[in-house]
């Protein structure tokens, strides 16, 4: 922001409207206008205020707000009361960078906080808060977008390079197989099979081809429905799944299909996560949707703005990912399982981008969440698929 807002508060509180000299503006209606949190603290640290965008970033709405104090939310030792006493103690705005948020309720790491005294109330501070994960997220999708593109590259390279003479390597171990004795028989079934994986492994990588894709309006709750009776007559039998669904959410502008293919792949790694760790005899997975207001993104080098409104989320209550392989996770041929590829988050990460969205995880124990940020279709047609 260019100004501190307590200069906001008190434009607004002493601006009249045009053709009403009689009626003061509301400074909540302006504010909740604003695409940053803000939120008003009263000399209590209790909450006064807090506009829509303020209530996403923390997860509570208006009236749960201001039955608290900051203190419910965050430890006290947080830097931000410190912030927030020597606002009052020295009357001016201060800003803070690159905050941490962690509690039970919240978790928020990257945070911008502006705070500023209000004068016409001695004590109230007004915090606007800047969430700086959506720039990271979208300087970690180029990252993911650019390990995409070359495993593109090799996924050709051995398309044409390796699956003609592999066929070859193949048909001669068959031949071989009738011919030879029992004990030379094992190798060349060894054989066989070896070039049976390096096939499937190189078929795998050939999803990752430069290909563009066709986007159309797509109902994402009847995307996720069909991914939730998919797992749930399979590999998640035994897994909760919870549902918790904006239902005037509109259509994605995106491919079905391949949304499917997305989100499948994330509720298996959740189900596998669940599966193998402590939490397997109560484990949950929870998919989610939401409609997020924010900033539009502009993408480094183009003219374009993203505009990434419909939030789709898959969370399980397993052991959390290692920190080891966060810096990682997307990488292709990088994962954690003895018998994994290391492709299935790499494509999720290619298709997610494909789509111009974006693609956030937050882990730690018992809780892992994968975000996904989808552009919405335009024009709202009511007949999605």
């Amino acid at each position: 922001m260019t100004k501190p807002l307590r200069s906001v508060f008190s434009v607004v509180t002493r601006r009249l409207p045009v053709g009403d000299p009689t009626r003061p503006p509301d400074p909540g209606a302006l504010l909740s206008a604003l695409s940053v949190p803000v939120v008003l603290l009263d000399s209590n640290n209790k909450f006064r205020f807090a506009n829509q965008a303020a209530e996403q970033f923390l997860g509570l709405s208006t009236s749960q707000l201001t039955a608290m104090r900051l203190s419910d939310l965050l430890p006290e030792d947080n830097p931000i009361f410190a912030l927030i006493s020597q606002v009052r103690d020295v009357d001016v705005t201060i800003s803070d960078h690159d905050m941490s948020f962690e509690s039970p309720r919240l978790r928020k790491h990257g945070i911008t906080v502006q705070a500023s005294p209000l004068p016409e109330e001695p004590g109230a501070v007004v915090l606007v808060l800047q969430d700086a994960s959506a720039a990271r997220a979208l300087d970690r999708q180029m990252t993911f977008r650019s390990a995409a593109r070359s495993v593109s590259g090799m996924a050709a390279i051995l398309a044409h390079e390796v699956k003609n003479p592999l066929s070859g390597i193949r048909g001669a171990a068959q031949l071989l197989e009738s011919s030879v004795s029992e004990q030379d028989r094992e190798l060349t079934v060894l054989i066989r099979e070896e070039a049976d994986r390096i096939r499937d492994l190189v078929d795998r990588m050939e999803v990752f081809s430069e290909k563009p894709i066709e986007r159309g309006p797509v109902n994402i709750h009847r995307v996720l429905e069909r991914v939730r009776m998919l797992a749930q007559s399979g590999f998640a039998a035994h897994i909760n799944v919870r549902e918790v669904y904006d239902p005037s959410l509109p259509p994605v502008f995106g491919n079905r299909d391949q949304l499917v293919q997305v989100i499948l792949n994330l509720v298996k790694n959740a189900a596998e996560s669940i599966t193998g760790s402590d939490s397997a005899t109560h484990g949950e997975i929870m998919l989610t949707t939401a409609y997020q207001h924010g900033v539009r993104l502009a993408v480094p080098g183009t003219d374009q703005r993203m505009h990434l409104p419909l939030v789709v989320s898959v969370r399980d209550n397993g052991p959390g990912i290692g920190m080891d392989m966060m810096p990682h996770l997307f990488d292709p041929f990088v994962t954690s399982k003895p018998s994994g590829s290391g492709l299935g988050l790499a494509l999720v990460a290619k298709i997610v981008a494909d789509h111009g969205g974006l693609i956030e995880v937050d882990s730690r124990p018992g809780r892992t969440e994968f975000r996904l940020h989808l552009p919405m279709m335009q024009d709202d047609p009511n007949d999605a698929i």
